[in-house]
């Protein structure tokens, strides 16, 4: 099977435009209601130096796995804190339990045809650990570099995590589609984010780093309005920024096999007696 030898699949055609056009409209009421306190306005990045100092510095973060919270690109707030782009075309991503808290989100998450999907890889007993909808505005969707998403979702043993990612747009090579490097998930994870011990700062820190990696090596993946595209927890994956007129909106959630599994305590993202991680399978 491709996605064995490989480590991502494309599966066009998964939504129909109206399943689409339904979760793009839900978004922009929940953005419609967006309150996020000054101190909580948090930039989301993945440069590791700017990721330590960004996210692992700030309890909203560190606290977001089981709520819905607003993250922003770069350079949107001034120094007080104040946006500098009006606040829906400055939003980075909306996360990490869509899949939870919000009906539209939860539908689509659990939804027969993604029951199937992951019945058809075999997963016998898989959880939903998070979910994120990303924006990728046009002209300021920033790149997202070369990483592994279990290196923020590690599990015990590895292999454990599957990514689930809808676009909602046509991702294209010009407004940021991913890129992977097929078969890179054969080869272990190269570095972890960590929580640090509470009361410490930053909140987070990075064991191990990320190598450097031929450019020649990745692959670009576009993909059409309404496209499933299944991601390997160790595959290498990025997307560049978006420099068009359009933007390229996508709602992604990570699935784990719980039988066999140990999510490490580590894991900057915890279940809490309010959310544990609930099962895919209704």
């Amino acid at each position: 099977m491709l996605f064995q030898e490989d480590g991502f699949l494309v599966l066009e055609g998964f939504l129909s435009v109206a399943e689409c056009a339904a979760m793009k409209e839900r978004i922009g009421e929940i953005m419609a209601k967006m309150d996020v306190p000054l101190h909580c306005r948090t930039e989301f990045s993945t440069q590791e130096e700017e990721q330590l100092r960004a996210q692992g510095s700030t309890d909203y973060f560190l606290s977001s796995g089981d709520k819905i919270r607003f993250f922003f690109e770069k350079g949107v707030f001034d120094k007080a804190g104040n946006f500098l782009v009006p606040p829906e075309k400055s939003i980075n991503k909306i996360g990490h339990a869509l899949h939870a808290h919000d009906s539209v989100f939860r539908c689509v998450t659990h939804s027969p045809k993604v029951q199937a999907v992951a019945r058809s890889l075999g997963l016998q007993k898989p959880v939903v650990v998070q979910s994120m909808y990303i924006f990728k505005h046009p002209r300021c969707g920033g790149e997202v570099s070369p990483h592994q998403d279990a290196s923020f979702l590690y599990t015990e043993p590895l292999g454990r995590v599957l990514g689930m990612w809808i676009a909602l747009e046509d991702a294209t090579l010009e407004n940021g589609c991913l890129w992977f490097i097929p078969g890179s998930h054969t080869n272990g994870v190269s570095r972890r984010m960590v929580r640090n011990p509470a009361c410490s700062a930053p909140g987070t820190s990075f064991l191990g780093s990320e190598p450097v990696r031929e450019n020649s090596l990745f692959v670009p993946t576009p993909v059409r309005r309404g496209a499933l595209v299944l991601i390997h927890g160790e595959v290498v994956h990025m997307s560049e920024q978006n420099l068009s007129d359009c933007s390229r909106q996508s709602y992604t959630f990570h699935l784990m096999e719980a039988v066999g599994t140990v999510w490490s305590p580590e894991n900057w993202l915890q279940p809490t007696a309010e959310l544990p991680f609930p099962p895919l399978y209704t």
